[in-house]
């Protein structure tokens, strides 16, 4: 091996192990957060400490303002833990709504608030028989005569049309044999994302507004 040969093989050597050393960092990073309760994260033990705290999210403590989600989160285990006030610089998954269960990642500073760099949302599935319920088409032919009267619904989740709760109108969903047929649909609550699936077929309880809107209490997958 001639000398320039060898410069050459220690320069890409160097290059490799610089490289791996930042691939390392990012990932070790990324996955350095330590799982703490709720009451763990609430207490100031962890403050400024990257940490992975699950809570669910508080019936109407969400608010957007920009790019930046806030909400609290409390644990539905034991009623006397604090809550924790949470901002997320970041979209939220359309999942994301009352009562919803949602994992967050990232840091609290000495305010006692959550800066969370992650945030994952889940619920459980839920299925419904659509029995005796009126189609989109129907329900919108009846209009102002069933506004305010609780009924349900069978529809079909509009590709596309999915939003994070406390955004605007939650999702769209089309009559199953008259796509052309679709209704607007309000909806604070925790859904799943196989409920909110574009094409799920879905049973809506609630009540059809005067503006012609569907304000829903409740989403499920028609079983």
């Amino acid at each position: 091996m001639n000398a320039r040969t060898k410069k050459r093989l220690i320069i890409v050597t160097g290059v490799i192990v610089i490289v791996m050393a930042i691939i390392l960092a990012v990932v070790g990073g990324n996955s350095s957060a330590k799982t703490v309760s709720l009451a763990q994260a609430t207490s100031g033990e962890v403050n400024n400490e990257r940490i992975q705290v699950t809570g669910n999210v508080v019936k109407d403590s969400y608010s957007v303002d920009g790019n930046v989600l806030a909400f609290d989160i409390y644990d539905p285990d034991n009623a006397d833990t604090p809550t924790l006030h949470v901002l997320y610089d970041g979209a939220a998954a359309s999942t994301f709504g009352n009562d919803v269960t949602a994992i967050c990642t990232g840091k609290i500073a000495d305010d006692g608030v959550m800066h969370a760099g992650e945030l994952v949302t889940k619920c459980p599935s839920k299925y419904e028989s659509g029995t005796e319920a009126l189609s989109v088409s129907r329900t919108l032919s009846y209009g102002n005569e069933i506004a305010g009267k609780t009924v349900r619904v069978v529809g079909t989740v509009v590709a596309g049309s999915q939003n994070a709760a406390g955004t605007g109108d939650r999702l769209m969903v089309a009559d199953a044999d008259d796509p052309s047929q679709v209704m607007s649909v309000k909806f604070d609550g925790a859904a799943s994302e196989e409920t909110l699936a574009d094409g799920a077929n879905v049973v809506l309880t609630g009540d059809l507004t005067l503006d012609g809107k569907f304000s829903a209490t409740d989403i499920a997958l028609q079983g």
